[in-house]
């Protein structure tokens, strides 16, 4: 199965990307591939994971080495999957690979496109892939999505976070097709918040996720999500998740 977390930036994507990962680390006998698909590179810092090579950095020496003459272009698929191979951090039953920020000024487009490439080569050899998406429609809208299974769209309360949500499904489902998406609501301080939302979208609202000391402290120390013991966040995300089949 492949997931990936979609919304706003600031929702708390990573947050629940980070957990998710933690949770999935956790299941015996099931490989789990967690990308970290924004450039920002914030699951990184999160599970305390630094990349030595990026998917960046994969497509921009694949790119000289055909340039220069020493790469066929039958060759290209093999040198691909060899240097993906090398930007792969093994942690366990756990492989990480981040996105990285392009040298190149303005868009994504390029990496984006070849993280597509990517995910399509990398997860039929995982049982479970994350992928915690660059904030916005932007990799939407770059068909990136087109091989997951399941989109899960986190939003605070806000309604132009709900609004953002909503976007993000209905241009997922122009460009991919399929219904698997749903909504989880984050930093929750009653669930009479939740209930407005349920009232105001048409969003599937799958979980919702209360304010949580631990997890702010966790982020302001910048600790690993991966030592994030029991408490009341982690326990709602990862009800989430089984909601979405993942866990």
């Amino acid at each position: 199965m492949i997931l990936a977390v979609c919304g706003k930036g600031g929702v708390g994507k990573t947050t629940i990307s980070a957990v998710a990962a933690a949770a999935l680390r956790r299941r015996a006998g099931v490989r789990v591939l967690v990308v970290d698909g924004d450039p920002a590179g914030g699951l990184g810092m999160a599970l305390s994971v630094e990349a030595k090579k990026t998917l960046n950095d994969v497509r921009v020496e694949v790119i000289d080495e055909v340039k220069a003459g020493e790469r066929s272009k039958r060759g290209l698929a093999q040198a691909m999957d060899y240097r993906l191979a090398e930007a792969i951090i093994e942690n366990g039953n756990l492989a990480f690979l981040s996105i990285g920020r392009p040298d190149d000024v303005g868009c994504y487009c390029r990496v984006n496109s070849f993280l597509k490439m990517a995910i399509e080569s990398l997860a039929g050899g995982f049982d479970m892939t994350v992928i915690d998406a660059e904030a916005g429609i932007e990799q939407v809208n770059r068909d990136v999505m087109a091989t997951v299974d399941y989109i899960l769209l986190v939003s605070d309360t806000s309604a132009k976070g709900v609004r953002v949500a909503e976007t993000i499904r209905d241009v997922a489902k122009r460009m991919v097709g399929g219904d698997g998406a749903g909504l989880v609501i984050n930093r929750v301080r009653d669930e009479g918040e939740v209930e407005s939302i349920r009232r105001s979208t048409s969003l599937d609202v799958i979980g919702w996720i209360p304010e949580d000391d631990s997890i702010r402290r966790y982020d302001e120390n910048m600790t690993s999500f991966f030592d994030l013991p029991e408490c009341p966040a982690r326990i709602s995300i990862e009800n989430a998740l089984k909601a979405t089949g993942l866990l």
